[in-house]
């Protein structure tokens, strides 16, 4: 990834967070930080990051999850989804950037709704793609989300584990196989598919791609739930999900964005057709709606 860059921050004895840009921050312009889903990278964004649509109107900033992409923690192997919220809030004020929006893919959407309630007076509004606000629970279950519980428990205490040094582990194509599949769906091009396993196997390689792979997996299995908190968010919410996502249905998201008590505009847009990984299956829709947002309230 040759635009990466990184920024150290002081968060959990200090970390390097990585993060790619549309281009140098443009005070004028309002910014959109964006946050990836599971075990992808800043690079699910590698084609916002470069369209006109977008950046003609916003400065763009992805920035990649403890336990994702190039981003590490070396003083701390454990971490959660709240200390990502707040690494994220401290790369935008290294980078200068005072308040911004926050777009967030699957985990990535509960990272903006996690950034809104610790920094109020810095997000102007979230745009959660294709996720869920719950913890792994038998209500998201009965409503059609999928259930991880087993599954990542099984990869958790299998294939990311080990009791000695795995200097040259990488993540079994079987299970690169299968993120993609519930991400970009399974009639994904072979391109595309080709390169998120090279992607995955680059960012995960090594002893110490095997326990940040692992932890991430903790993470997502054994979160906690919003629902009780949600309610606190005060800036507006774009909630956009696909009506093909696999891992999290529409049926949850019509139920949750109700939560929003406080929010001056919370909104549920649907889009036909939409993979979980909303914004590579249908990514005019999602530019779209994104682009008519930030106009909105980035004033």
């Amino acid at each position: 990834m040759p635009n990466t860059k990184t920024a150290d921050v002081p968060h959990l004895g200090g970390i390097t967070a990585a993060y790619q840009t549309s281009g140098p921050i443009d005070k004028s312009k309002p910014t959109l930080i964006l946050v990836n889903s599971f075990t992808t990278s800043s690079e699910l964004y590698r084609d916002a990051l470069v369209n006109k649509e977008l950046t003609s109107v916003m400065n763009l900033v992805a920035i990649e999850l403890l336990g994702h992409g190039q981003t590490r923690a070396p003083k701390s192997e454990h971490w959660t989804y709240w200390d990502t919220a707040i690494m994220n809030l401290q790369v935008m004020e290294k980078l200068g950037v005072d308040k911004a929006f926050v777009l967030g893919t699957s985990q990535g959407g509960w990272i903006t709704v996690r950034m809104a309630l610790l920094a109020p007076e810095k997000i102007l509004g979230i745009v959660p793609l294709g996720t869920s606000l719950d913890f792994e629970s038998e209500r998201s279950r009965a409503l059609g989300c999928w259930s991880c519980l087993a599954p990542l428990e099984s990869s958790i205490t299998g294939e990311f584990s080990s009791d000695k040094p795995t200097p040259e582990f990488v993540p079994s194509k079987q299970y690169s196989n299968f993120l993609i599949d519930i991400g970009f769906g399974t009639d994904c091009p072979t391109d595309v598919r080709e390169y998120w396993v090279r992607e995955i196997e680059k960012n995960y390689e090594g002893d110490e791609g095997r326990r940040r792979i692992r932890m991430a997996a903790i993470n997502l299995r054994d979160r906690d739930g919003l629902h009780l908190r949600v309610g606190d968010v005060v800036c507006p919410v774009l909630w956009l999900h696909g009506t093909d996502d696999v891992v999290y249905t529409v049926a949850n998201a019509k139920e949750e964005i109700v939560l929003f008590k406080k929010s001056p505009d919370a909104r549920l847009e649907v889009v036909q057709g939409g993979k979980h990984f909303l914004s590579a299956s249908h990514p005019k829709e999602v530019n779209a709606y994104v682009v008519q947002f930030v106009k909105k309230y980035g004033k």
